[in-house]
């Protein structure tokens, strides 16, 4: 996901490209990027860009804006080098560990967040704010406990990924099964957080990361079975035009309100 500096992951990668679409799109338009670094061990939500990386932190909704993490830390960044800081800082505070078949096994899910905010002028001539988030998702890969040998919190941990795995395809087959009627989104803190990126005002593209030996074909089979659920997911997402919560008016408002003052000031 990440990559090196040599050869550059899918996340940097499109760091890159959402920054060339704001410099070629520039003119007359106003731009707030944002980032954000999450992981979820053990049920646990973590903050990765915190101070404490290791606080638990609580998942809330609103009716307007969906699902969210209370208190989590967001970074503005005027540059795709300033967010790929942002995504090694989270990196060097993720939850690691050795097991049979990876020394450096990740034992967590994590996302990395990104809401972009465009304000323009419209032809009624007011300024209109268009609000996009790009949802990154790391997921922990599932694991077989004959092969991995994993014991005490390795153990725990796998069983606590296999679970949030489990639920996911759940969700995938419910949002994908015309004739469902639940989704069993509150079954599990990834599902959760993954609400709006799933079935929400999305589109939806999971990469399955796959290997050639023989020794793996079982998680092969499953992991392109679980893609291809994905794949049958159906949004119609629409434009999130001029939402309530967006930054960028505020910033705007408290610039309008900074130059009256400053206009009293000279004034007076």
């Amino acid at each position: 996901m990440a990559g090196v500096k040599s050869d550059k992951g899918i996340m940097p990668r499109s760091f890159e490209g959402i920054f060339k679409e704001i410099v070629k799109d520039s003119m007359g338009s106003q731009f707030l990027v944002r980032a954000s670094y999450v992981e979820i061990y053990n049920e646990d939500v973590r903050d990765l860009l915190s101070k404490n990386p290791k606080n638990k932190l609580d998942l809330h909704e609103k009716p307007d804006s969906g699902v969210y993490v209370k208190d989590l830390s967001y970074f503005a960044c005027k540059s795709s080098d300033e967010i790929d800081e942002v995504m090694n800082i989270g990196q060097k505070n993720r939850s690691v560990g050795e097991t049979a078949m990876n020394a450096h096994s990740s034992r967590s899910h994590s996302s990395i967040l990104d809401p972009v905010e465009r304000s323009e002028l419209g032809a009624d001539g007011k300024q209109h704010i268009r609000v996009g988030k790009l949802n990154m998702v790391d997921l922990a890969g599932s694991e077989r406990l004959s092969k991995t040998h994993a014991t005490g919190d390795r153990l725990k941990e796998a069983t606590k990924i296999n679970l949030s795995l489990s639920t996911l395809c759940h969700v995938i087959s419910s949002l994908t099964d015309p004739k469902s009627t639940y989704i069993p989104y509150r079954d599990s803190k990834l599902t959760r957080l993954l609400q709006d990126s799933l079935g929400g005002n999305t589109k939806t593209v999971m990469i399955a990361n796959i290997g050639p030996a023989d020794y793996n074909f079982d998680e092969t089979i499953n992991t392109l079975r679980y893609a291809n659920r994905a794949k049958n997911i159906q949004n119609k997402p629409k434009i999130n035009e001029d939402p309530k919560d967006a930054l960028l008016r505020e910033y705007q408002d408290e610039v309008t309100k900074l130059r009256a003052q400053l206009a009293a000031l000279q004034s007076g």
